[in-house]
């Protein structure tokens, strides 16, 4: 005879809180907000700080909806939709300025990160350690001369009178009439691209040289008891050791790739070359403050603001699914 199986009922407690934060979590939480109460206090004011100046004015994006008169509070204000911007995209002359920003800044951001890699590993190589802290320390003083004074010695240096380019190329029998470098518009990007990598490649190669100290010593010993060549060493081990530094500001670098400023451009352009040195910026200062045209000028700022974001999202996107590395 079969015995009747003898059903246990299950005592299992069954946790039936709401979701959310238990008791327990929220002590843990208090006690480790009074273990570091120091270090949220030193922190605070940063926080206000980011608060204040990046928040906060962001109520002032409201000022592109509206056609904003100064004299008037926020509520008598003319609430006119989007009809700064429907204008702004039918601008021939905002138009030419996002190609001249594109261009500008895509060809700095190429040589801005070709160039200081290259200075940063080739600096490593140098084995005389007098002759590498001399050229360390020369590659980072135009960096701290303010752009009025490198936009003038540019200026110089192209210029068909006396300037060192045009004798340069004038001795060496390339032309036999100086060349007129600062008046050709095709020639200007590249100028600004140019004078930029001088001023600024010293600067940015600090972060690689840092990444480059951060490799282990043992894996160059290791190459070379394989025989593997200076070159080898630098394409296997000093490349893959700073790819995720150099991943996470090409990352920063792309968000940030319609926000160039206008200095260079600005100092180093003249009438004869307006239709390939006027930036975002440029227009926005001319075609809205300069016109007291204010929420015009805020919604270029919001266009600015708005491409930023997507493409800081959509490259960090890409990396993380390609490399598995990511900024956010």
């Amino acid at each position: 005879m079969l015995k009747a199986a003898t059903i246990i009922p299950d005592s299992t407690p069954v946790n039936r809180e709401k979701p959310g934060k238990s008791p327990k979590s929220r002590k843990r939480f208090w006690r480790t907000f009074k273990n570091q109460k120091y270090l949220y206090l030193m922190s605070l004011p940063f926080v206000i700080w980011v608060f204040v100046f990046s928040y906060l004015p962001l109520w002032g994006w409201t000022m592109a909806f509206q056609k904003y008169k100064p004299a008037r509070s926020f509520f008598e204000q003319e609430w006119v939709g989007f009809e700064h911007f429907k204008t702004l995209f039918h601008d021939d002359q905002f138009l030419l300025s996002l190609r001249n920003t594109l261009a500008m800044s895509t060809m700095g951001l190429i040589a801005g990160f070709v160039f200081p890699i290259l200075f940063a590993i080739l600096l490593n190589e140098v084995r005389i350690s007098f002759f590498k802290r001399f050229a360390q320390t020369i590659s980072y003083l135009p960096h701290f001369v303010s752009w009025v004074v490198a936009a003038g010695i540019v200026t110089k240096m192209l210029s068909t009178d006396n300037g060192l380019i045009n004798d340069l190329l004038m001795g060496l029998g390339f032309t036999h009439q100086p060349i007129q470098f600062m008046a050709q518009g095709h020639l200007f990007w590249g100028i600004v691209t140019l004078s930029d990598v001088w001023k600024e490649t010293g600067w940015n190669a600090i972060i690689y040289l840092a990444a480059i100290a951060g490799i282990g010593p043992e894996l160059y010993e290791a190459a070379r008891v394989d025989g593997a060549s200076r070159l080898r060493q630098i394409w296997h081990i000093t490349i893959p050791g700073i790819r995720p530094t150099i991943i996470v500001l090409l990352i920063m670098s792309v968000g940030n790739l319609l926000n160039i400023g206008f200095e260079k451009q600005f100092l180093l352009g003249n009438n004869l070359v307006t239709d390939y040195s006027q930036v975002l910026d440029m227009y926005s200062l001319k075609y809205g403050l300069g016109m007291a045209r204010y929420s015009f000028g805020t919604a270029i700022n919001i266009f600015n603001s708005v491409i930023s974001v997507v493409l800081l999202f959509t490259i960090n996107g890409i990396f993380k699914r390609t490399t598995k590395e990511s900024l956010l």
